[in-house]
């Protein structure tokens, strides 16, 4: 079944680029929900950034399921979600999550 994205490839813009890849869910990518929890690991590859999208409520049975999530450039993860711009240079070991007044917070991974 063929992935129906919010956003067209016309409507992503060059605002994060030279990144990378990364892991982002479809709940943000095809629902469009905001990323709610990200966090930065070691790259699996030179092409990976390390990071790891999630709108945050994506439960084992949900992330068991391959064809939830996939690898997408950051760049196309921050136009789905742009206040995480000011994160993406975060180190390595950095998770964040959105609290109840909706900012992001550092927290323990």
């Amino acid at each position: 079944m063929q992935k129906k994205f919010r956003l067209n490839p016309t409507q992503i813009a060059p605002i994060a680029l030279g990144l990378g890849g990364c892991l982002a869910t479809d709940r943000i990518l095809v629902d469009g929900l905001p990323v709610g929890y990200m966090y930065r690991e070691h790259p699996a590859n030179p092409q990976d950034s390390g990071w790891r999208f999630f709108a945050g409520d994506e439960d084992n049975a949900y992330m068991a399921n391959n064809a939830n999530h996939g690898v997408y450039d950051v760049n196309t993860v921050v136009n789905y979600s742009p206040d995480i711009l000011p994160f993406v240079h975060a180190e390595v070991g950095s998770a964040f999550e959105r609290n109840q007044d909706h900012e992001f917070v550092l927290v323990e991974q």
